[in-house]
């Protein structure tokens, strides 16, 4: 037996519930974790400064040109594919891709030979699946393999992965639940009820405190915080809401409420003094703070992890000829850059860049009914993986027909 096999078998034999967090923390390339919503690559490595805004409009990597044969419009050096498609078997495999993909990450595979794992939520009813899928790409991005890693759920939106490349999947109704998930087999998740009962969107680690943030998706949701008993173990911790003080737009102080502590989490907590975050979406640890994106008001927010300081980073209320809205899933480069999925609005990933300009990285046309999802990069950042999730419509308004797609191109930042 290979020595990669070996290690898979023994990795996917001893998962269990807690998945072996020291082990595959130790394979995990340099940079951590984090993503959610959108998710995003594990590695995180960069040498630009962190986003900080203000931004104006603009065509960070060039002017789109003219769509593509998927319908795709992108920069000069740019080309698009597609991987998988709605009851479709996804390359060569016999297995078919899942109904309204959504929110996604890139995990490197832990044993080393350069594969790494695209997985995407499924924002559909339990009856249909819901849950989670995964396809396995070698390193030069052929598909290798593709099956389900969490079924029998209900409206998997968005989620995160984990720096001990585990997914986090979160069900989007008000008695929804944050699932673990292996993404390197077919399997089934394990429900961390710890994690608190809501409408849950996105999920980012920040490594360097051993924490987690979650989004919750409702005009009056919240922002929480999950600090571990004993980190990375998410069977038990401290759960916590946002208290903002002070002015957001300038920059203002966060707080944090308990509303739990130990292995059930408070369900739909609104604790006297917490904040509302009109309508929680995408989630990301990258360098020192989480971006996360609320619909309701098409903000973009920073929040400083260390100095747990918060500000609106971007408001298209604030930018002339604002390019960004209808946000939704968010992923970070290993440049550094905001790249955020329009739900809606123009249908593109818009980029937020280190240096002030928000516009464009590409656009969708020809689905004016649908909303792209689950932005990600490759380990190596040199491509970008989404969703449009009704790309071709839906069965009984309930079963989007999405078609994920695989960018690639000239990426800052890739390795």
């Amino acid at each position: 037996m290979e020595r990669r096999d070996f290690l898979r078998r023994a990795t996917l034999a001893t998962v269990g519930t807690a998945f072996m967090p020291g082990a595959l923390a130790a394979c995990m390339p340099p940079g951590g974790g984090g993503g959610g919503g959108g998710g995003g690559s594990t590695t995180t490595t960069t040498t630009t400064p962190p986003v900080n805004g203000p931004f104006t409009a603009g065509s960070p990597y060039g002017a789109l040109g003219a769509p593509d044969a998927n319908g795709i419009r992108l920069p000069a050096g740019f080309t698009s594919r597609v991987v998988a498609m709605s009851e479709q078997p996804v390359g060569t495999t016999d297995y078919a891709w899942h109904y309204s993909p959504d929110g996604g990450a890139c995990i490197a595979v832990p044993w080393g030979n350069g594969d790494y794992v695209y997985v995407s939520n499924s924002e559909t009813y339990s009856a249909y699946g819901g849950g989670a899928s995964a396809i396995t790409f070698a390193a030069d991005g052929t598909i290798k393999s593709a099956y389900r890693i969490l079924s029998g759920t209900q409206a998997n939106c968005a989620g995160g992965a984990t720096p001990w490349n585990t997914w986090l999947s979160g069900e989007e109704w008000d008695n929804g639940r944050v699932w673990e998930c292996n993404p390197f087999g077919p399997g089934q998740g394990y429900a961390r009820p710890a994690l608190g009962v809501c409408a849950h969107e996105g999920v980012a680690v920040d490594p360097t405190a051993k924490r987690l943030y979650l989004t919750e998706d409702r005009p009056d949701g919240r922002l929480y915080r999950f600090t571990p008993t004993t980190y990375p173990d998410l069977k038990s911790g401290l759960l916590e809401v946002a208290r903002v003080v002070g002015d957001p737009l300038a920059g203002a102080a966060v707080e944090w409420i308990t509303v739990s502590d130990g292995t059930n989490g408070a369900t739909r907590p609104r604790p006297a003094g917490s904040a509302a975050f009109n309508g929680g979406e995408g989630i990301a640890w990258h360098a020192g703070a989480v971006y996360f994106t609320t619909k309701g008001d098409n903000r973009v927010w920073k929040l400083d992890t260390a100095a747990q300081q918060i500000r609106v980073l971007y408001d298209d209320d604030l930018v002339a000829n604002a390019p960004l809205t209808g946000v939704d899933n968010v992923t970070v480069s290993r440049a550094g850059e905001i790249v955020v999925a329009e739900d809606g609005g123009d249908m593109e990933l818009d980029v937020l860049t280190s240096d002030g300009v928000v516009g464009p990285l590409l656009q969708v046309t020809g689905q004016s009914g649908s909303e792209l999802t689950g932005p990600a990069f490759s380990p190596s950042g040199n491509r970008l993986y989404f969703s449009s999730q009704r790309a071709r419509g839906s069965l009984s308004g309930i079963r989007g027909l999405g078609t994920t797609y695989e960018v690639s191109g000239p990426f800052r930042g890739a390795a």
